[in-house]
């Protein structure tokens, strides 16, 4: 990561979420995202790559079906021919397992090796940066999705607005889900360990929400809120004296106890409380990461 990048963290005057600044331009973040964000230091940091994916399929595919579950719970339709767009796409690794539960799938990434790994698969995706929402010209979406992509926007409203007014269908589900930063387990456990703000990480994260201030600009960008939910609290580790930070393979240890804690509940047919707790979570803004489900405004 660019330890050289000369910044400050800065609240948004309206929302309350922290921006770096200065901002770095359109051009360098989408060059940052093609030729940097799947490899190098940024390849594990951001759990993005492939391999990783691949590695750890039955935790993403789970991380999917909870998506799935609260589409459905927010939209009360079939899942089965709704259209999704999956902005920053990646590998396509969710596109893949939705388009297999009968979804009309779509996405764009600005790393082209991504595309034509999601383009030979037969998917509906583009190379593109993101500077700009409407890849796919007049088509509009039931759903659109932004997952780990918002906290590289340079500016963040705008990319909502764009999204409502000329991609997503009037009634239709915005997902955002982003790093929940400088919540109280993070900072506190950052204080026992004597860390540094290691998830502060220009010039790729750009912003740094909590629950709170993500749910403030989603409203303020003519949404409606409909629930926040939250991931397993990682930062919690840091509290029982497992500083994984720096540590892989404290990390994996750690991660593999997030995985049984999830598919345990999963075997044991225990979804519904599993969602309940991670979206109590949210309300008091903990977890490692905060998702919102909101519907556009059909004015």
């Amino acid at each position: 990561m660019n330890k050289k990048f000369d910044y400050e963290l800065v609240p948004h005057p309206k929302y309350g979420f922290l921006q770096v600044c200065p901002t770095p331009s359109d051009e360098e973040i989408t060059k940052f995202y093609a030729n940097e964000f799947y490899s190098g230091d940024y390849k594990n940091f951001n759990n993005s790559s492939l391999e990783v994916q691949v590695a750890d399929k039955d935790f993403f595919d789970g991380q999917c079906e909870d998506i799935l579950y609260n589409i459905a719970k927010v939209l009360k339709k079939p899942l089965d021919g709704l259209r999704i767009l999956d902005v920053g796409c990646g590998w396509a690794q969710a596109l893949l397992y939705f388009k297999g539960k009968g979804m009309d799938c779509y996405g764009f990434d600005p790393a082209p090796e991504a595309i034509e790994y999601g383009q030979r698969k037969g998917l509906k995706v583009k190379h593109a940066g993101i500077d700009r929402m409407d890849v796919f010209g007049s088509i509009k979406f039931d759903v659109v999705m932004l997952k780990n992509v918002l906290e590289h926007m340079p500016n963040p409203f705008e990319v909502l607005k764009e999204i409502h007014e000329k991609v997503l269908k009037k009634g239709g589900l915005l997902i955002i889900d982003v790093p929940n930063e400088f919540n109280v387990f993070q900072t506190t456990g950052r204080d026992v360990h004597g860390l540094n703000d290691w998830w502060v990480a220009p010039p790729g994260h750009l912003n740094y929400f909590s629950n709170d201030s993500l749910v403030k600009l989603v409203n303020g960008a003519g949404y409606e809120v409909i629930l926040s939910e939250a991931s397993f609290p990682l930062e919690m580790f840091l509290l029982f004296n497992d500083c994984y930070v720096g540590n892989e393979k404290v990390g994996k240890e750690i991660h593999k106890k997030r995985v049984n804690f999830e598919m345990n509940l999963r075997k044991q047919s225990q979804e519904d409380k599993l969602h309940e707790f991670y979206q109590a979570l949210a309300k008091i803004n903990l977890g490692r990461q905060v998702a919102v489900y909101a519907l556009a405004s059909k004015i």
